[in-house]
């Protein structure tokens, strides 16, 4: 339905306007099934690998498994572990110390960006910004490549 909606949705011009780099790999943390299905397909045209997990402790599973990710992308508003306890675990351990977090959230006040920062949080961008999240993306991961 998105696409009916919005006929650009799921356009190629995302691609060459955001910058992706083809196969940069991605999770993506939240527990709504709805943005999961929303975001995916559009992070995928956008020429990322995303793995999707529905909670933090799925997450976390991965980081276990030895999964890497040149990213994370993670709902603040989760049951359970939240995005803001998230970040601190993933922020603690050596493996995905250095993996840059952005933060997707239907509400973002003045506290919330400030504990965000506080956590190690990249970024924050609005849960409906599309194109917030993928220059936002595409950002950070320029920035990471600058300092690696």
């Amino acid at each position: 339905y998105l696409s009916d909606a919005f006929s650009d949705w799921f356009g190629d011009a995302d691609a060459a306007a955001f910058g992706a780099d083809e196969g940069r790999r991605l999770l993506l943390v939240d527990d709504s099934p709805f943005f999961r299905n929303m975001l995916t397909p559009l992070l995928e045209v956008a020429g990322y690998d995303v793995t999707v997990a529905s909670n933090g402790d799925e997450a976390l599973a991965l980081r276990e498994d030895g999964k890497a990710f040149d990213c994370i992308v993670s709902d603040i508003e989760m049951p359970g572990m939240n995005g803001f306890e998230l970040a601190e675990q993933v922020k603690s351990d050596s493996r995905w110390q250095e993996t840059p977090i952005v933060a997707l959230s239907s509400h973002a006040n003045p506290r919330d960006l400030q504990r965000g920062r506080d956590v190690g949080f990249s970024d924050y961008v609005g849960k409906f910004d599309r194109d917030a999240l993928l220059t936002t993306l595409s950002q950070t991961l320029a920035e990471k490549v600058e300092v690696a």
